[in-house]
This record gives structure tokens, C-alpha cells and sequence, in this order.
């Protein structure tokens, strides 16, 4: 993890997007996790599904036990093998992997569309949405919802996220 960490800047360790980034911000990441919430559990069927190689998939599911998204169990005594199963904190990603699809679908016509997701119980296309659990209003305004310095931010992330009557200028 320390050559990802290098990659972003250093007022950007306490951002959560980049804290996120290094644990999903890969390429085979985001598809293991996506396989993963289809059921897929073990080395042969990651493997098989994706293409990926074994030296690869073993990187990177090595990768997901570490930061605690996958949890490894073994299933099979003689010879032992595991599978590797989603934690609650890899359970959690569920939404954003939706989103991200969803996002790629939208620039498709609906014929164009290799997977969609859909309602289990009646089989209808579904479209999912960002949305404030308070109010219930989509998070997709732009204009609407901004991110501002939380409570523990540092001096750098303060200084990025000045109101406009705190800046400097006063716009």
C-alpha cells in the first residue's frame, strides 16, 4: 500500500475521497468486488470471471483481506483452500459499485447495455440515485450540496474549503 500512498498528495491524506481511492481506486479492485457481490467467493471463480492472472489476483485479494473489505475462510481441509467473503465494510461498497454502474450505463442507449440492474421481486430496470438519508433529496444538484472542512480537517483542508466570507477576497 505505501506505493499508493505515495501517489497522492500529502494535503490529501485526510480527504476521504483519496483515503478511498487507495482502497478501491484499481482497476481489478473495483471487478473482484464487483464479482464478489454477484457471490462469486473463491480464487478459480475471480479468476475465470475476470481473466485475471493468478500472481495479479492473489495481489489484490491479498490486498482486500488487508484493508478489511474481504475476509479470508478456509472451506476445504485436505488440501486447504479458501474462499474470500465480503466483511460488512466490503458489504458497504454496494452502493458505490451500483452508482458506478449505473453512471456507465446512462451514456448507453438502453439497447446498448450489457448488465442493468434490477428489481428483484418484479424484474423492473431500476436507476439508482445518490440521496440524503435526512431529507430524501437527490445529491446529483451540483449547485445544491458542497463538501466543506469537517470537524478534524487540517490547516490544508480548512484553507481549501473557506466559505466565501472567510476567504481572502470575500467572494
Amino acid at each position: 500500500m505505501v506505493a499508493v500512498a505515495s501517489r497522492i498528495r500529502l494535503e490529501d491524506r485526510e480527504c476521504p475521497l483519496s483515503t478511498t481511492v487507495q482502497h478501491v481506486g484499481e482497476w481489478w479492485t473495483l471487478l473482484i468486488l464487483h464479482d464478489a457481490f454477484d457471490g462469486y467467493t473463491r480464487f478459480d471463480q475471480f479468476q475465470d470471471s475476470l481473466g485475471i492472472s493468478s500472481s495479479m489476483l492473489t495481489t489484490r485479494l491479498k490486498t482486500l483481506v488487508a484493508d478489511g473489505l474481504l475476509e479470508r475462510r478456509p472451506y476445504q481441509a485436505n488440501p486447504v483452500r479458501h474462499e474470500y467473503v465480503l466483511t460488512e465494510l466490503g458489504r458497504s461498497l454496494r452502493p458505490v459499485i451500483l452508482a458506478l454502474a449505473a453512471w456507465g450505463n446512462s451514456r448507453l442507449a438502453p439497447e446498448e447495455r450489457s448488465m442493468i440492474l434490477v428489481d428483484g421481486e418484479s424484474g423492473e430496470e431500476v436507476e439508482p440515485v445518490v440521496v440524503d438519508a435526512k431529507t430524501g433529496h437527490r445529491l446529483d444538484d451540483s449547485n445544491a450540496y458542497v463538501f466543506t472542512a469537517g470537524p478534524s480537517a487540517g490547516d490544508a483542508m480548512r484553507s481549501r474549503y473557506l466559505t466565501a466570507s472567510e476567504s481572502p477576497s470575500g467572494n
